[in-house]
């Protein structure tokens, strides 16, 4: 018995779809990006994975210890930090870091004062380099990220009192 042709458009269309799902997992793994969305021809599909930490995973995939001004900063509180009223979150997912380029002074230190709209560290995403403004103006009083660091959308970036 032979197929009718919507059963074989159906059959290829989920061939194709499944392709697609692979080679977006593929790019996650390559990029190291934790989600990625596309929508074609009416079809949205979403690939994203978790990351858990573990003692047994590499150093290079742990979080870094933040940089605060007084007493060390326990995990928890770093959790309360993301509610902090002076917290800056990342507004995207991409890699920051804290000077316009490798070796120069960083725009922004433990203590700085600065002003809104100054530009607080750059956020690599997609092979742009973005700006990322101060919201207010303030003292800089905790980095809560390393340079080079990859960053979440909403991950707390800084904390300006």
């Amino acid at each position: 018995m032979a197929k009718s042709p919507d059963t074989k458009s159906a059959a290829k269309s989920t061939s194709d779809d499944s392709a697609l799902i692979r080679e977006l997992a593929l790019l996650l793994d390559e990029t190291s990006l934790t989600e990625i969305e596309i929508e074609r021809a009416g079809l949205r599909i979403r690939v994203a994975r978790n990351i858990t930490m573990t003692a047994s995973m590499p150093a290079a995939y742990q979080a870094p210890a933040p940089v605060s001004v007084g007493a060390p900063v326990t995990p928890a509180a770093v959790a309360d930090l993301a509610k902090h009223p002076g917290v800056v979150p990342s507004p995207m997912v991409g890699t920051a870091y804290w000077s316009p380029e490798p070796g120069a002074k960083p725009f922004i230190e433990v203590g700085s004062k600065v002003s809104a709209g100054q530009t607080l560290l750059i956020i690599e995403a997609m092979k742009t380099m973005n700006q990322i403004p101060s919201p207010r103006a303030g003292t800089v009083t905790q980095i809560l990220i390393e340079d080079g660091q990859p960053v979440e959308f909403g991950e707390p970036l800084v904390i300006i009192e």
